[in-house]
């Protein structure tokens, strides 16, 4: 690692980037180079079809990703690349690099959790559990390592071919659903020493975005009460009840809540209620997600909650602890990075939609009530900063946003229309919709990684509005203590309830072409009419 992070620390301090001592390229062979690599993905689609399939089929929460990351490790170090594993104090984490010597760290790093009770058969458009209230990909986290992996192979061969020198990271965003895992690499420095990061994330079209992304930063916080046990109905008054606590803090939150700007949201469960009825609770917590488009506003909105979190304690007699389980800073994307991927995104273009594909998009636009337009046949343009921020969703890469030059490439594997979160979601993830998007967003990859190992220059670019745009007022502050560790039980309960019947459903490439023949699924399956 350490020649990795001498060759980022130039850039930092402004080594320009022929010091990288690269081979010059023309523009023709470039522009050779990145067909071949182009090519070179699209021959590798059975491939990225097994993978899709293959963590699909082993449907893992956050934090308990085990199959899913000896099978994705097991396919980088058969091809070359050394792995560490359990970093940042996670068992399911790992860090695979390749390198051909000096030249640009790149790093390329996607999702592999999926969603609470999510779980249905592929290909199938209505609800079919294929284990009634497990866990499923209703976020499709399946597609995202796969691309990157055929992406990494595809310039792998290129730059051992052609002498390239450089640097292919790979990594996962374990439990991301939870906001959970990409704050502790970035407060343990995983990210000293890389010149530029590719995230990848499942989209219903092709595209890529520069500047504040729509959407929130968010802050995880689990509030715990305790207090002194009694008999509910012989001696209440003994009592000091935690669970009341619980209720009194979520009552206060609500009411603040109608005070919270727009751009805010704040949601929360009870993860812990008592026991029974009979006894007064002792213990009893509530979770909280606090999000915010800047900053600032999560940190004001967890003081506030602390707060009404004391208030609850000092009303009930009982006393409050509370614990970080993950962060997320407002994403912003580079420009540079951005400007280059959407050109080759136009270059590349959408999948070719079959009308089985089609068919499938509109039975299942029909079946959640959305307007039955089927998938997407045209291209978004180039995302760009709006004169409006609009609140949503959060993920934690922005907290490597904040260390590294990053942008997301959002690639089609699902349909327009769902509501997200939902088993929905997961209709698409294992047929070829999802393979065909994973292909086409593979080549983007692969083409945008050629262009920044052969142009180092366009490295210097990127972390030029890095310094002088995006930090220049303002500063990354991480969210998480050296002190907070990151919440690898979680999950573990569902887990264990639910492998057991999961097993029964890992797909076996060695006897099955796909995931769909497997199940016996006949793609596409529609409600007749």
């Amino acid at each position: 690692m350490r020649k990795i992070i001498l060759v980022g620390l130039g850039l930092l301090l402004g080594v320009s980037g022929a010091a990288f001592g690269q081979k010059k390229f023309s523009p023709k062979q470039i522009e050779a180079l990145k067909s071949e690599v182009a090519q070179i993905v699209q021959d590798n689609h059975k491939q990225s079809q097994v993978m899709v399939d293959k963590i699909f089929s082993f449907a893992e929460l956050g934090f308990q990703e085990i199959e899913s990351s000896k099978y994705l490790t097991g396919v980088l170090e058969q091809n070359g690349f050394e792995i560490q594993t359990g970093i940042s104090g996670i068992p399911t984490a790992w860090w695979a690099t390749w390198s051909n010597g000096e030249g640009p760290v790149i790093a390329l790093g996607s999702d592999v959790d999926n969603i609470p009770k999510a779980s249905q058969y592929p290909g199938v458009a209505y609800h079919k559990p294929m284990v009634d209230g497990a866990p499923g990909h209703g976020e499709g986290h399946n597609a995202g390592i796969p691309l990157n992996i055929t992406a990494a192979l595809a310039v792998k061969q290129i730059m051992e071919r052609e002498n390239i020198g450089g640097t292919l990271i790979l990594w996962p965003g374990i439990a991301e659903e939870l906001v959970a895992a990409k704050a502790w690499y970035t407060r343990d420095g995983l990210f000293e020493g890389v010149d530029m990061c590719i995230f990848t994330h499942v989209a219903n079209n092709l595209g890529v975005s520069w500047g504040q992304a729509n959407g929130t930063g968010l802050i995880s916080v689990e509030y715990s009460f305790s207090g002194d046990a009694a008999h509910s109905a012989g001696a209440p008054w003994r009592g000091k009840s935690a669970a009341d606590a619980v209720e009194l803090m979520n009552i206060g939150w609500n009411y603040k809540r109608e005070h919270l700007h727009p751009l805010k949201r704040s949601h929360s469960i009870i993860t812990d209620g008592g026991d029974q009825p009979n006894v007064v609770p002792s213990k009893a917590s509530i979770w909280y997600y606090f999000r915010d488009v800047k900053y600032d506003g999560i940190m004001e909105m967890y003081e506030q909650a602390n707060n009404i979190a004391k208030g609850a304690a000092l009303m009930t007699e009982t006393t409050m602890d509370y614990k970080v389980l993950g962060t997320a800073w407002p994403r912003h994307f580079n420009k540079t990075i951005a400007e280059a991927m959407f050109a080759n995104i136009q270059k590349v273009g959408l999948p070719e939609w079959d009308e089985k594909d089609q068919t499938l998009a509109k039975a299942v636009q029909k079946e959640m009530g959305s307007e039955e337009k089927g998938l997407a046949t045209e291209l978004i343009d180039l995302g760009v900063p709006s004169e409006e921020i609009r609140s949503g969703g959060s993920d934690d890469i922005g907290d490597v946003s904040w260390v590294v030059p990053t942008v997301t490439l959002r690639f089609p594997s699902n349909i327009p229309g769902l509501p997200g979160h939902h088993w929905s979601n997961a209709i698409a993830m294992a047929t070829p919709i999802a393979h065909k998007g994973v292909t086409q967003g593979a080549k983007v990859e692969a083409m945008t990684i050629l262009d920044f190992l052969l142009q180092p220059e366009l490295v210097d670019q990127a972390w030029e509005y890095f310094k002088n745009v995006q930090t220049k007022e303002e500063t990354y502050k991480p969210m998480i203590t050296a002190d907070d560790a990151p919440p690898i039980y979680l999950n573990e309960g569902i887990m264990k309830q639910f492998r057991p019947s999961l097993e029964k459903f890992y797909y076996d490439e060695t006897k099955y072409d796909s995931y769909l023949e497997q199940l016996g699924v006949t793609y596409p399956t529609v409600k007749k009419d």
